[in-house]
């Protein structure tokens, strides 16, 4: 680890490999972080992007300020004077990468789902115990300040014991038929559909906020069997030219729906889409306990809307709290109160807390484990489908996943 003189603050030196949508907001969070937290104890250091296309890598690498390019992860990962690996590739990469970055001694942080199946996340979480670096898994939306503040509402008993959770994620990027079959519609290299990419941010805010799942009973849907093949596929949007002759199906849910019991009795609701029109990124939630209600919707995500049962009969109702004060997470490091913060915000409290969690030698807070906790989740609702009946987590044991 290197030691900038000029200031004596320790930084750590980070080698990302990917560079599209995510590599973008994890290179802006390692950018700000220093300058609007500059009292963390460690700073990181933009040291090595990676990418398989030398030009695209680049284009990336001059535009969001690292210092070296390379086109070989392995070559990144191999070097000494690397201390953590950033994997924000496609899923499917994330097992190999990671189980080779903890071997050779790197911490991690790993965007989610953490791997495409059970077995690989577990196979990831034991090389990085082993190995015994820190170890990361890239739940961002439980850095919203509306959010910590749901979790301070929780734990403080103030909405009574939890009886309900109710959730959904809703996209509309695949309404259109014509919209190509990009990597994310693959489930070798997806995982899974609406259910991976945008159910797993929902099972991690349940688990969060609420607990420990039970059992659960879920369904899915394709609703476009085939797509064009895109003649280039960009990122998530793949619209630059298609190939309208050539089409591949599509092996991955578009829509996924699923019920769950908590270990603590609470019920839950979860829906997953990317096929549902007029919702840009609807990733909302609401809380039920027998003292009051909560919810969110990260479309306001400066916004947390409350409702206590004890307040007077005539004021009675859900009041709008705007989470941009001094009393709200990360709030002085921003703006003056009612200045809000964005999506991006969410990666750069991400970044202080595994900085922060490395100077305190401890695992930051989402590890691995809550990858792994989220995977098993999802690998019920798959199972319970298959089997159409209710599936107990217990079931999903390592020697029966």
């Amino acid at each position: 680890m290197t030691t900038e003189t000029n200031n004596k603050k320790k930084t750590l030196r980070v080698g990302m490999i990917g560079y599209k949508f995510m590599g973008k907001a994890h290179s802006n969070a390692y950018r700000a972080m220093p300058m609007f937290f500059s009292g963390a104890p460690l700073q990181p250091e933009m040291a090595v992007l990676c990418g398989r296309n030398a030009a695209g890598a680049e284009a990336a690498r001059a535009q969001f300020g690292w210092q070296e390019l390379e086109t070989d992860w392995r070559q990144v990962v191999a070097r000494d004077d690397i201390d953590l690996i950033d994997i924000n590739t496609p899923s499917d990469a994330h097992l190999e990468i990671a189980v080779e970055a903890a071997r050779s001694g790197k911490h991690i942080l790993c965007e989610k789902p953490l791997a495409i199946t059970l077995a690989d996340s577990r196979t990831m979480l034991r090389a990085a115990e082993e190995a015994g670096v820190k170890h990361m898994t890239g739940f961002n939306y439980r850095f919203s300040p509306a959010v910590k503040l749901a979790k301070k509402l929780v734990e403080e008993g103030r909405l009574g014991k939890i009886n309900h959770f109710r959730a959904r994620f809703l996209q509309d990027w695949l309404v259109d038929p014509e919209f190509p079959l990009v990597w994310r519609l693959k489930k070798e290299i997806a995982g899974s559909g609406a259910q991976s990419d945008l159910g797993a941010h929902l099972v991690d805010l349940a688990r969060y906020l609420v607990g420990e799942f039970e059992e659960v009973i879920g369904m899915t849907e394709t609703f476009v069997k085939e797509r064009p093949l895109p003649s280039e596929e960009r990122g998530q949007s793949g619209k630059d030219g298609t190939d309208q002759i050539q089409r591949g199906p599509v092996t991955v849910d578009d829509a996924a729906v699923f019920m769950a019991r908590f270990v603590d009795g609470a019920l839950g609701s979860f829906e997953a889409s990317r096929s549902a029109p007029g919702h840009r990124s609807t990733n909302a939630f609401e809380i039920n306990g027998s003292k009051g209600s909560l919810r969110f919707d990260f479309e306001r995500m400066n916004e947390l809307e409350v409702y206590f049962t004890d307040d007077a009969e005539d004021v009675q109702g859900f009041r709008r709290v705007l989470c941009t004060d001094e009393a709200h997470a990360y709030s002085e490091a921003w703006w003056p109160p009612g200045h809000t913060i964005g999506f991006e915000h969410t990666f750069t409290h991400e970044v202080l807390e595994f900085m922060s969690a490395i100077a305190e030698d401890r695992q930051p807070s989402p590890s691995f484990v809550d990858g792994v906790k989220c995977q098993e989740v999802l690998e019920a609702v798959e199972r319970s489908i298959e089997e159409r009946r209710w599936v107990n987590l217990s079931e999903m044991a390592e020697s029966g996943s």
